[in-house]
């Protein structure tokens, strides 16, 4: 059920709450039709949140100076709050569908809370319910990787090729049972990624073609988790090319 706000507790009701909930408000008006029709929608939105999403409704003609300070030029006018303040906003009466697609922009879903749990039980349901998601699969693979199941943390990235840390994974799992990299991987588990990128730049100069690939892409799936700006992980990309020849 949506909170009426007005100018006196607009600061509290939604910009305050909105550090700890997104907060979505509705600047509406009593004789606009429009406003009346996207009412349901947005509180059958909130409802199936259940609690983790706010829904709040600022009447434009008793609270004038909120209309003015937020720019409100035509209602229904909807604005999503976080941390104080607009992060996002549309006008109009949208369709459900569209309403709904809105509000899990600002809300968490399941898949995203068990990525964030991180264990790997949470991280296989969670790429059961989005697939497609890369970084779920190499956040699994990863998880498996640490037990030591290369099998099952290739089996994880399987169909994610396009993305170089997947690329990368499953790069490693085939050098690992060729042989190849075995010093480069051991330090990259320790977290050395700096020796891991020394050790595999040694072996590419080294490789005959059947493994330089998987050497580039396993040191590219390295330098894919680093910021782009980084002077280390623009000196490695540097030492890669040349190495690459």
């Amino acid at each position: 059920m949506a909170i009426p706000v007005s100018e006196e507790n607009f600061e509290n009701e939604v910009l305050e709450r909105s550090r700890a909930l997104p907060v979505v408000v509705d600047f509406w008006a009593d004789w606009c039709g429009p406003c009346k029709a996207l009412s349901p929608a947005l509180e059958k939105a909130e409802a199936a949140r259940e609690g983790k999403v706010v829904l709040a409704k600022v009447d434009v003609d008793a609270n004038p100076q909120l209309g003015a300070l937020f720019r409100v030029q035509g209602i229904p006018a909807v604005k999503a709050f976080r941390d104080g303040k607009v992060v996002d906003e549309f006008v109009g009466a949208l369709p459900p569908p569209r309403v709904e697609a809105f509000f899990d922009g600002l809300v968490p879903s399941r898949a995203d809370e068990l990525f964030a749990a991180g264990d790997e039980l949470s991280l296989r349901e969670a790429t059961e319910l989005e697939p497609r998601r890369a970084d779920l699969a190499v956040a699994l693979a990863r998880a498996r990787l640490e037990r030591g199941a290369e099998r099952e943390a290739l089996e994880a990235v399987e169909g994610h090729e396009g993305d170089f840390s997947a690329a990368g994974i499953a790069a490693r799992v085939r050098l690992s049972q060729a042989g190849v990299g075995t010093e480069a991987f051991r330090a990259l588990d320790r977290g050395e990624r700096e020796a891991a990128l020394d050790a595999l730049l040694e072996e590419l100069g080294r490789a005959e073609n059947a493994t330089r690939d998987d050497l580039r892409r396993a040191a590219v799936g390295i330098l894919s988790d680093l910021d782009p700006a980084d002077p280390t992980a623009r000196a490695y990309r540097r030492r890669l090319s040349d190495a690459l020849g």
